[in-house]
């Protein structure tokens, strides 16, 4: 079946509060996707956000995040009584502002937890059992704020850092509320979340999902399980992930996650990979495992390094784990993200086990009839982007692009004017015979570089970006749906 969607995260989804949620808003969205004959819906990664609010940062691998729970629903179920209380209205509606938002936010969880906590506390209870992780990850964050957000490595109190068995019992009596809190938003995000999805399924749209390959150093997932990472014996990461040097970055990227220990992980069964991807198969239909290359080999560079360029490539996983994944799991409906370094390595990985990799046209534009991102050369079995979170929007992309790119561009997308490029990279996407069909919600809507998502590479101003209220029309969606029937998506 050859299947269509748009990529737009909650976070930038229209509405009350400053940011996207999981509300009213996001149930418009799946209307209009819906009336679009879109079959997919792709967002970022769901998690509490970590440095920079990068969503590829998150304190937990498991967890929501409690900035996306949605305010009016709490109102509606009588969790919330917003009776006096002064809505937060941004400034831009174009933009998240994270920090006021935050405050604003966090003060009305901790209202609607006072108020709402007694009548759900059995609920909260089967929670917190069904999901191991969650008093873990409630604790982990109680004592990040009672140790003033110092990373957990910094921790004053060597018990907490190390999990001394006694200690961390007197810090879950001293912390008790804060700790109920935080299980409480779990418990919320997830029922709201859960309450879209099947809105999502039940109108034919699969909700596709995006898990980070690497892990947050800051998190709750190395203080809880360290010996899953190349860690030394006071937990500081021996050596860190990145990328080399190369079209983003010239000194390359250097992310700062701790690698792992893949040779523990195989004698282990891969048993953590396991539980993670069974809690991602949970939460949506399809799985973006970004920067799967890294399976078969990955970057890496010593702890404390300047940049990513004394970094080395070392062999991954590879097979042995997809081996595993597939038996246990046979029903992982997964997209490899594989652009950037792919060697026959990578490729072999992929062939292996059948998932489809990316292709993203605004790679194409060169003198290289070989690009294995022009339409002509890209596989059946792939998804093609006309970008990613991390490119440029497409108008900003042929305006500032190199004379030579810009006749390819022309070449393969027929247009003539930039104002007419990213309906035509649209198109080129959806016309292709790439079995999946991607396109940014900034470029169906014709957005210049300010729309943005993320630039690799550069920290603060990055996944701010929030469409307008409206701009999802009905227009809009009719023309997506002629699009898709004339293309033979979805149909």
């Amino acid at each position: 079946m050859r299947e269509s969607g748009i990529l737009m995260h909650i976070s930038s989804l229209p509405g009350p509060d400053g940011i996207g949620s999981l509300g009213k808003e996001a149930f418009a969205f799946a209307d209009f996707l819906h009336r679009a004959n879109m079959g997919i819906w792709q967002v970022l990664p769901m998690g509490p956000t970590g440095y920079g609010e990068s969503p590829y940062q998150s304190t937990s691998i498991f967890a929501g995040n409690p900035m996306l729970i949605s305010i009016d629903e709490l109102a509606e179920q009588g969790y919330l009584d917003l009776e006096g209380e002064e809505r937060f209205e941004p400034e831009n509606l174009q933009s998240v502002d994270f920090p006021r938002m935050q405050e604003y936010k966090i003060k009305l969880l901790r209202k609607a937890f006072a108020q709402s906590e007694r009548k759900l506390k059995k609920a909260i209870a089967a929670f917190a059992d069904e999901n191991d992780w969650a008093r873990d990850f409630a604790l982990f964050t109680a004592l990040k704020q009672h140790f003033d957000l110092k990373m957990w490595t910094q921790w004053p109190d060597e018990g907490a850092r190390m999990r001394d068995e006694e200690t961390l019992a007197k810090y879950r009596k001293k912390l008790d509320k804060e700790i109920r809190f935080h299980l409480w938003c779990q418990y919320i995000f997830f029922r709201q979340w859960e309450k879209l999805r099947e809105y999502c399924n039940g109108l034919g749209i699969k909700l596709f999902g995006d898990i980070p390959i690497y892990v947050a150093e800051d998190s709750a997932d190395t203080w809880t399980q360290p010996e899953v990472f190349q860690l030394d014996e006071d937990r500081v990461p021996r050596r860190v992930a990145g990328v080399p040097p190369d079209y983003f970055s010239e000194d390359g990227q250097l992310w700062g996650n701790p690698l792992y220990r893949w040779s523990y992980l195989k004698r282990k069964g891969y048993a953590w990979w396991v539980k993670r991807m069974d809690h991602m198969q949970k939460m949506y239909d399809i799985i973006r495992v970004d920067h799967f290359i890294g399976f078969a080999n990955y970057f890496s560079v010593a702890h404390g390094a300047p940049n990513a360029r004394g970094g080395r490539w070392v062999i991954g996983p590879g097979k042995d784990l997809f081996v595993v994944l597939k038996k246990k799991l046979p029903g992982l409906d997964i997209v490899a993200e594989d652009l950037g370094a792919v060697n026959d390595r990578v490729r072999d990985l992929i062939a292996f086990t059948g998932y489809p990799g990316m292709k993203v046209l605004s790679f194409a534009f060169g003198a290289d009839d070989s690009n294995m991102h022009m339409p002509d050369n890209i596989p059946e079995n792939t998804a093609y982007y006309t970008g990613t979170h991390d490119n440029v929007t497409a108008l900003a992309r042929v305006k500032n692009c190199s004379k030579v790119e810009l006749e390819c561009a022309r070449k393969l997308a027929g247009f003539r004017t930039f104002a007419q490029a990213p309906w035509a990279f649209v198109r080129t996407v959806f016309e292709s015979r790439a079995r999946i069909a991607i396109a940014p919600m900034q470029d169906l809507l014709g957005l210049d570089d300010w729309a943005t998502m993320n630039r690799p590479g550069t920290v603060g101003g990055n996944w701010l970006w929030r469409m307008l209220p409206g701009a999802a029309t009905e227009a809009l969606a009719k023309k997506l749906n002629k699009l898709n029937k004339d293309c033979k998506r979805q149909v």
